[in-house]
């Protein structure tokens, strides 16, 4: 007997598969094409394909763009008029191509029913789907619960629908921590100076992968040691500390790579792609045999946490970082804790 469910895994869509702990089925999952075992999440997880979505009982989601092309025209000017809502109000990119792809889902759903009739009661029912048939995890289930409320709540002025209707909790998770000593290896086992830069600007700096691809070669002010980060999350702008220990890397690396217009550029110029700083990441993170499941977000978070228990104010790190709302920052608390960590078990006084 298993159990099975669609999660987000180091930023990747998975089937999450539980079953009973015997050596036989544990040898048999290992078979399947692409099965993994996650130490952080405690599961064996699978990609997220059509065939193990038959195999697993997983419904399956089409994606976003053969969604929209199949969307009946009654429900067409429903998905524009959000679009066209979410530019005016300046929402990013990425959030307009959330939205979009999320509501799609409902109105590919409803086949030739108009979106605007549905009831509070329809919409219940509808998100009682996405958990008991699409099997939804809450961080899924958050984002699509987002993109339709925006469309009742904002575009059809519909304030009180969502009013019987529970916002799925969101898991509260920590945010996952390298220490210093193992990002001192990672930087030592990267020989690539292009590389080792992005390794050690992101955590030195606390910057998103986003915002190290981003960087302009006129952001970096090395008289005034800052650096700016321009039209970062929630289009900000704000001042980082560029650190002194980079300086002579950063002056050769400019010297023999010669960018133009952002500090790192692709094989044929422009952006460095976010994937390709992924990867240089988890090539330095297997290299220097860290065994752990985090991604490069994770030098951001150890940044922020080594500067919280280095006695840093938190206000501080909360502008450095560029949080709206200082609870985000505080969860930092919970990590770097270090007089706490000193305090001794009684079983090690026995």
């Amino acid at each position: 007997m298993f159990t099975a469910k669609l999660i987000t895994h180091n930023n990747q869509k998975r089937i999450a598969v539980t079953f009973e702990k015997k050596p036989e089925l544990i040898a048999r999952f290992k078979k399947l094409k692409g099965a993994k075992w996650s130490n952080t999440l405690k599961v064996w997880h699978l990609p997220d394909t059509a065939e193990y979505r038959n195999r697993f009982g997983i419904e399956k989601t089409i994606v976003s763009k053969e969604v929209i092309s199949k969307i009946q025209d009654v429900n067409k000017l429903a998905l524009v008029k959000m679009i066209e809502e979410l530019k005016l109000r300046g929402y990013s990119e990425n959030t307009i191509k959330t939205y979009r792809n999320e509501f799609a889902q409902l109105l590919y759903i409803l086949k030739d029913n108009p979106v605007d009739d549905l009831s509070a009661e329809r919409i219940r029912s509808y998100f009682l789907y996405c958990i008991n048939k699409l099997k939804m995890t809450e961080t899924m289930l958050h984002s699509r619960f987002n993109a339709v409320k925006f469309y009742f709540e904002v575009v059809l002025k519909r304030e009180k629908i969502f009013v019987a209707i529970p916002r799925p909790k969101k898991p509260s998770s920590l945010p996952k921590v390298i220490n210093a000593q193992d990002i001192k290896r990672m930087f030592a086992v990267t020989k690539n100076l292009k590389h080792l830069l992005i390794l050690k600007l992101c955590y030195g700096m606390g910057l998103r992968v986003s915002e190290i691809v981003k960087l302009k070669i006129t952001d970096i002010d090395s008289k005034n040691m800052q650096v700016l980060i321009a039209q970062a999350k929630g289009k900000k702008d704000r001042y980082v500390n560029l650190p002194e220990s980079v300086l002579p890397d950063l002056r050769i690396y400019y010297k023999t790579y010669l960018p133009k217009e952002y500090l790192f550029e692709g094989q044929y110029g422009g952006q460095y792609s976010l994937r390709s700083a992924q990867l240089v990441f988890k090539e330095a993170l297997n290299k220097a045999k860290v065994n752990k499941q985090v991604g490069i977000h994770s030098l951001r978070h150890s940044y922020a946490t080594h500067l919280l228990e280095a006695g840093t104010d938190i206000s501080y790190i909360q502008q450095l970082l560029g949080h709206n709302n200082i609870k985000t920052t505080l969860l930092y608390t919970q990590v770097g804790q270090k007089d706490l960590k000193k305090v001794k078990s009684p079983l090690d006084n026995m």
